[in-house]
């Protein structure tokens, strides 16, 4: 590990993979230098808390925040985001080509092989361009506690050790992140999306309670026959894995198997991903290609926001403009999965939000000065609340947003109508 710290220089560039790959020692001892005079390193996601980025001298370049990064860049830290959706977070890397890169992997194999386990993602090229490189610096930092887990045909989610200019173990675990307690809200807007998905769907969930429920309602429920095509396998996936319900026979591509680019969850989901055979990581470029999403038989994509207009412009990753996550494969999901007519995409939200003591609706007539986009209106689908589910394809601008009201908290349905009446007449 020393000579590996010492490998990047005072003023170097460092590009790190999506949180789940991070090389969580090296960043840690990364921490203990003193030394620097200009270091940026580029990433997104921290999943844990490092000194490194609390020096004034140090950058951290991020695609996706995470509480840590919103902490740090509140504390007034050099914390800053690159928007980008995930597919994207490839090129944007080749065009920075840090000097070093650098990543977590498994234990190497009786060959030298090392599978990439929990991340694909965006970085795969470049980890390779690096270590072909006699100019650049390729770390890979290996544990036993990382599961090997394995890419399919020509992606084979893996490096050789004679690729890198340093394998250094560590006993780091990855981090491990709690499952989230449905609220009545969740179950409310979990029942409604459920009536979405049919026996034989491909379904693509996210993070958070609300995918979470989705998952565990289609275990308690009478379907079956699901494929999983993700860019994330969360222990909710795990849960409908074991429930015998996934089968990946209807897909129609990548048959057998689900797909995905990287994993988070509890150390349960780790500890089941270890030596899989029927889940399957290959590149973000893949998994989330609008054109391979739709090329899964009846796609049902499942992801949230944090408000919408009536319009149906949705607002995901910022809040009153504030960068608040990020943009993930949340774009790339909603309009794969509107290419067929057979395929559903679903914005689940709550209804409302608390800020500051005051009950906001998160479904308002016009956007707030300074809201970001974060998916345009010509892409959404279905948008569930706890109140039901309003379909927006094919309607017209004032019948969307009708659509939108009803499904609004009470107390905001009223003028959210009146706004809706004379939407798309001219004014």
């Amino acid at each position: 590990m020393d000579e590996a710290v010492a490998s990047i220089r005072p003023v170097d560039e460092l590009g790190v993979p999506l949180g789940p790959g991070h090389p969580i020692g090296l960043l840690h001892a990364l921490g203990a230098r003193d030394d620097w005079e200009d270091l940026t390193v580029a990433g997104a996601l921290l999943t844990d808390l490092y000194d490194l980025f609390t020096k004034p001298t140090v950058r951290f370049l991020s695609g996706f925040f995470g509480p840590i990064e919103r902490g740090y860049r509140d504390a007034g830290f050099n914390i800053e985001f690159v928007p980008a959706d995930f597919r994207r977070f490839a090129p944007v890397l080749e065009a920075q080509a840090p000097r070093v890169m650098a990543t977590a992997a498994a234990l190497p194999d009786a060959a030298g092989w090392m599978s990439l386990s929990l991340h694909a993602g965006a970085t795969v090229d470049e980890l390779h361009r690096a270590g072909a490189d006699p100019d650049r610096v390729l770390i890979v930092e290996v544990s036993p506690h990382f599961p090997r887990t394995l890419g399919l045909g020509p992606y084979s989610h893996r490096m050789h050790v004679d690729e890198c200019d340093f394998v250094v173990e560590t006993d780091r675990s990855p981090i491990a992140l709690p499952d989230p307690e449905p609220s009545e809200i969740d179950r409310a807007i979990a029942g409604f999306a459920t009536g979405y998905i049919s026996d034989g769907s491909t379904i693509q969930t996210g993070i958070g309670s609300i995918p979470s429920t989705i998952a565990k309602l289609l275990v308690e429920g009478d379907g079956g026959d699901y494929g999983i095509h993700s860019e994330m396998f969360t222990s909710g996936l795990k849960l409908l894995h074991d429930s015998g319900k996934v089968t990946n026979n209807a897909k129609g591509i990548f048959q057998g198997y689900s797909i995905t680019t990287f994993a988070a969850g509890n150390q349960g989901l780790y500890d089941w991903l270890n030596d899989r055979d029927d889940v399957r990581f290959l590149p973000v470029h893949v998994v989330n290609s609008a054109e391979v999403i739709a090329n899964n038989a009846n796609m049902v994509s499942i992801n949230g926001a944090m408000s919408i207009d009536l319009f149906g412009q949705v607002v995901a990753d910022t809040i009153d403009g504030k960068q608040f996550s990020g943009i993930g494969g949340h774009e790339e999901f909603v309009s794969g999965s509107g290419l067929e007519l057979s395929d559903r995409s679903l914005i689940c939200l709550p209804s409302t939000a608390t800020i500051d003591g005051q009950l906001r609706s998160r479904i308002t007539a016009t956007l707030m000065a300074g809201s970001v986009v974060t998916t345009p209106r010509h892409h959404l689908d279905v948008v569930c609340t706890e109140y039901g589910a309003a379909e927006m394809q094919g309607r017209t601008v004032r019948e969307r947003a009708a659509a939108l009201a009803e499904i609004a908290h009470p107390d905001f349905r009223d003028e959210l109508f009146d706004a809706a009446a004379g939407m798309g007449r001219g004014r």
